[in-house]
């Protein structure tokens, strides 16, 4: 029993490395710094910027830009609360490119709906349902880098594609937790 006692905490002492050099963590996925590329796509988000000036001169529209680049325009403005994250929206929509070809669109007389910061919808529209109360419309340009990104949605939406969102938001639910 004493050599239990004696040997069994000298196992663990023993089975604790030692010297050996503790284990280095594995870094997770490769950072891109190069220069070129950073520059390449600061061209590149420039362009599309320039893109979406032009497009809403053509328009003749006058919009409000977010820090992140999100074009809005209220075009029915009824008091209310705003959507909040963690809401189910209700939405008619119609998205198009700045060509103005129709991507996708909800059929007459239904509505989509997504929650607010939680659902699988382009970033920007997360962003731009938040302006709105329901029984408002509104107009969306959303560029790129918010919406399906440098590959597009692999369907209808080509890559680094600027969308127009023509919505209407038909009413907000609060979600059970």
């Amino acid at each position: 029993m004493n050599r239990v006692l004696v040997i069994g905490p000298l196992l663990i002492l023993l089975s604790c490395g030692g010297d050996a050099p503790a284990p280095q963590r594995q870094q997770g996925g490769h950072v891109w710094r190069d220069p070129q590329l950073i520059d390449e796509n600061t061209r590149a988000v420039a362009r599309e910027d320039a893109d979406i000036d032009r497009y809403l001169r053509r328009q003749g529209v006058d919009m409000e830009r977010s820090p992140t680049g999100v074009r809005h325009k209220l075009l029915r403005d009824v008091p209310g609360p705003v959507a909040r994250p963690g809401q189910r929206a209700e939405v008619a929509f119609r998205v198009e490119l700045l060509d103005g070809r129709v991507c996708y669109a909800s059929e007459a007389g239904t509505t989509a709906s997504f929650i607010v910061e939680e659902d699988h919808v382009e970033s920007g529209l997360h962003e731009g349902i938040q302006l709105m109360s329901p029984g408002d419309s509104a107009v969306l340009v959303i560029p790129s880098y918010r919406a399906h990104g440098l590959v597009g949605d692999m369907e209808k939406i080509p890559m680094r594609s600027t969308v127009v969102y023509f919505i209407a938001l038909k009413g907000l639910k609060d979600v059970p937790r």
